[in-house]
């Protein structure tokens, strides 16, 4: 910024002065309009210093081409998050809203070098595996059921009612999750992400996913977690239950936002009133404006250096603000004239996201799918009062409220019959519990 450019003012609520010059990442005015805060932190340059929490710091890279710049740079970079200076030291808060996603696990996300490449390939082949024409029918399934749920009422919250729940029974199905586990796989990643007791619902997490390990060593299928298990890099099972922790995790929320934000912008803009063709281009249009993860791709200075023309100490926590980098200036007349599918809603890099092309196949879907069930369906309040979720790392509705006109939806007697043979699996029942909702899918489709 030169001496003649007026200093920027900062977004109604950000009390940037107060903390020291760092912008926070939190609050219900960041929610409310995040461009306004990115827009607010290119003053600073490529990079910006912010607040992830109360008493987090870090710093966030805004502009494109520097995001680019440090996704493919393995060297200057790591991905440990043992490297994190200021929780070593112990000045994040041990109950901080934000450690449970930062702080370190043994997976891919966290790894480098060979150890990274050597878990990474386990998951790309596995992965690799999924059948396009068995994942669409399966996602049409779930959807149909979800409907089927709401479909008589007229009305629904698409966000709890379905983009919510849709992805997390997707990945039940795909890793092959019997009914107890599957509940317990949904409770722990809905309690990780929506704050509420997050240690206890990591902690359901993985002692679920630690039986799915053991069920598997015994009873392999025809899914993920087996062809994980089978892969030749031979993880042990530790070393399966934090991949399938991540993969679970790491899958089902940025879904649940993309299907949501997704719909939101379906249902918004005027462009789409003819849905059916135009929902790729809705979906490249969100990822590029509105992306589910919006911060996060946590990196450390391997070595005290300058970056971007900001000093950074080794061990210092930087984010990729994929967000404001989608949203860079620079890009507005090359992404009229280019490609609609350069953004970094995915990642980049080494790290980028395994899942990107079952993630978007499974978000057609299951737009697709609603939109044809209830081709009438329209916001029930207006734009101007839906509320996203606060937070630094995601970007999602609190809730969609919506109309139609009241259907009827039956599970088609051949899906019917493959789902139930490809999700039942032996698993020691619980009957004191009260049945949750993976159970209560797994029912349905015995009917």
């Amino acid at each position: 910024m030169d001496a003649h450019t007026p200093a920027p003012v900062p977004p109604p609520g950000c009390p940037a002065h107060a903390l020291g010059g760092r912008v926070p990442l939190y609050g219900p005015e960041f929610a409310a309009d995040p461009q306004a805060y990115y827009a607010y932190l290119r003053h600073y340059g490529p990079t910006a210093p912010v607040e992830l929490a109360p008493g987090v710091e870090a710093t966030l890279v805004t502009d494109y081409p520097t995001a680019l710049q440090l996704l493919h740079d393995n060297g200057s970079f790591r991905k440990d998050a043992r490297r994190w200076r200021a929780f070593q030291e112990g000045l994040v808060p041990p109950d901080s809203p934000v450690a449970p996603l930062l702080a370190y696990r043994p997976n891919a996300m966290f790894s480098d070098g060979a150890e990274h490449a050597r878990l990474r390939q386990a998951i790309t082949d596995s992965m690799a595996r999924i059948d396009t024409t068995r994942l669409s029918r399966r996602t049409e399934q779930i959807s149909d059921y979800l409907i089927s749920q709401f479909g008589t009422r007229g009305s629904a919250d698409l966000l709890g009612d379905y983009a919510k729940q849709l992805p997390l029974f997707v990945f039940n199905q795909l890793f092959g999750c019997p009914a107890d586990i599957g509940d317990r796989v949904c409770f722990g990643i809905n309690g990780m992400f929506e704050g509420v007791n997050a240690e206890k619902a990591a902690e359901v997490l993985y002692t679920a996913v630690g039986e799915l390990v053991v069920l598997k060593r015994n009873n392999p299928g025809d899914d993920v977690t087996s062809w994980l298990m089978q892969h030749e890099v031979r993880l042990t099972d530790q070393e399966m239950v934090h991949q399938l922790a991540l993969m679970l995790a790491a899958g089902a929320e940025p879904l649940r936002n993309l299907i949501g934000n997704t719909l939101h912008r379906l249902l918004t803009h005027d462009a789409y009133a003819h849905r059916g063709g135009l929902i790729d281009e809705a979906l490249d249009d969100t990822l590029w404006e509105n992306p589910p993860i919006a911060n996060l791709a946590p990196h450390y200075p391997a070595a005290d250096m300058e970056f971007a023309g900001q000093k950074l100490q080794a061990g210092d926590l930087v984010l990729i603000s994929f967000a404001a980098a989608n949203s860079d200036p620079s890009l507005a007349a090359s992404r009229r004239s280019g490609s609609n599918r350069a953004h970094l809603a995915w990642s980049a890099g080494p790290h980028g996201c395994p899942s990107k092309d079952p993630a978007r196949q499974i978000t057609v879907t299951a737009v697709e799918n609603l939109l044809n069930r209830l081709p009438d369906v329209e916001l029930a309040v207006p734009e101007d009062s839906l509320s996203w979720r606060p937070g630094p790392f995601s970007r999602g509705l609190i809730s969609l409220p919506t109309r139609f006109t009241p259907t009827t939806v039956q599970l088609r007697p051949s899906a019917r019959d493959e789902a139930a043979s490809r999700t039942e699996q032996p698993a020691a029942p619980r009957p004191s519990e009260r049945a949750g909702v993976w159970s209560s899918f797994l029912s349905w489709l015995k009917k």
